[in-house]
């Protein structure tokens, strides 16, 4: 067992610059989360899209991190985290911008693109963040310090949930009508409700775009603190290190698993509780459930940064992902709010994957962090590679979430087969860490 309880996550002259990183990582989990529903609501507003071309929200939003993260990484090893700080909000906020010419031109293409350019700043942000944190303080608490800072992720993430809900969903005119209601409508009054609904999905992001410029405004005349010096390496040398390390990278290949489930189970919520009302006659709302499991995700968050300090990294993050395995077979097999309640507990056990495998994987790499950050940052584009692949499952048989079996369970549910494998992964990466370690 590890004992850092003599140890401050972080010095009284590092709370500051400390605090003020924090507040980044709110504005990632509020585009994450407003971002999600935005399947649905392009469903409805675009009732053409088959599911598979919905689910290419979260494929244009992830892609950005695929792209961008390493020359974020080649950026902030040039220049400074600051550097890349500011950087990275100028696109967040250009790309939230770019939703308003979207919505004019009506182009789903053209909100696919802006969602790419939001990425790509926040690929930035986080290439720079992540490792800013983990450096902020003794080493032996940078995954306890890690993991705090992102518990602040998920407020920001309630916070885009509940704005997609009562700003969006709850507002947009297309979900007042079902598919033959609206199929009766004369061409005008469906394009005027169109244009209506395209307007109402680019307010979230024209508004977040302000209070990035705001934050952005605030933070260029903050002082970010170099705490630590190291020698001077080229970006071959920094590669070479960084992939000597034992843990690294299979640590990149559990990220991205780790965050295709977590986006799967937290996209797909809405389709689940689709199919439950139409199937039940039920009457749930999606995103109050989505709401429950980021509490309890924020819960997670802070319960793991307890334990942290009675268990080593590596044994937690696999018990962890076992019992979250538990709960995506719950979420296939059982039947209605037994499933429902299982598909929600995932997210308490996946609150501590994306910080742990981000700590265990640059353990030890001092300002070779940099260039490692940017390949687990990179690794996020698993939130555009595995979200399609559950929307063509969800596509099998029609485009209703329930028009076949598979397996003896509706397509929908069966879809969380994804994130089950992806899960699997993430505990196979703690089983393997744990070996490294006592080595």
């Amino acid at each position: 067992m590890e004992n850092t309880k003599k140890t401050p996550l972080v010095s009284k002259e590092l709370l500051f610059p400390f605090i003020i990183i924090t507040s980044l990582f709110a504005l990632w989990g509020f585009a994450n989360d407003v971002t999600n529903p935005m399947v649905t609501a392009f469903k409805k507003v675009m009732p053409e899209l088959s599911w598979f071309q919905a689910y290419l929200v979260q494929f244009a939003f992830y892609f950005g991190y695929g792209c961008m993260a390493i020359p974020a990484a080649l950026f902030i090893k040039k220049f400074s985290y600051k550097s890349g700080i500011l950087l990275g909000l100028s696109l967040y906020a250009l790309g939230a911008f770019l939703f308003y010419p979207a919505a004019l031109f009506e182009e789903y293409a053209f909100f696919l693109i802006s969602l790419y350019v939001i990425t790509c700043g926040l690929a930035l942000l986080e290439t720079t963040s992540n490792p800013l944190v983990l450096s902020l303080g003794a080493p032996e608490t940078a995954t306890q310090r890690l993991n705090l800072a992102q518990s602040f992720n998920p407020i920001g993430s309630i916070s885009g949930m509940m704005i997609a809900q009562f700003v969006v969903l709850s507002q947009i005119k297309s979900a007042d009508y079902n598919d033959e209601t609206y199929a009766a409508l004369d061409t005008a009054t469906k394009a005027a409700i169109k244009t209506e609904d395209l307007s109402i999905i680019s307010y979230p992001y024209l508004g977040i775009g302000v209070v990035v410029l705001i934050i952005l405004a605030i933070i260029a005349f903050t002082k970010i603190p170099t705490v630590q010096k190291f020698e001077a390496l080229t970006f071959k040398e920094s590669l070479k290190r960084v992939f000597s390390k034992k843990a690294f990278f299979p640590g990149v290949l559990a990220q991205m698993f780790y965050v295709g489930a977590q986006i799967m189970c937290w996209t797909a919520i809405y389709q689940y509780v689709q199919y439950m009302n139409e199937s039940a006659g039920t009457d749930l709302n999606a995103t109050y459930m989505n709401i429950i499991a980021m509490g309890i995700f924020l819960g997670g968050r802070f319960l793991g940064t307890a334990l942290l300090s009675k268990l080593k990294a590596p044994k937690l993050l696999t018990l962890f992902a076992v019992l979250a395995m538990v709960c995506c077979v719950g979420a296939i097999v059982l039947p209605g709010m037994p499933g429902l309640i299982s598909l929600v507990c995932i997210s308490l056990f996946m609150s501590i994957m994306f910080p742990t495998i981000y700590g265990i994987a640059l353990k030890d790499m001092g300002d070779e962090a940099k260039v490692g950050s940017a390949f687990l940052v990179m690794a996020i584009v698993g939130g555009a590679i595995f979200p399609p692949i559950q929307g063509l499952i969800i596509d099998v048989g029609g485009s209703n979430l329930a028009d076949t079996l598979i397996m003896g369970v509706p397509e929908v549910k069966f879809s969380f087969i994804m994130p089950l494998i992806c899960i699997s992964v993430v505990a196979l990466y703690g089983l393997y860490a744990s070996k490294v370690d006592n080595q």
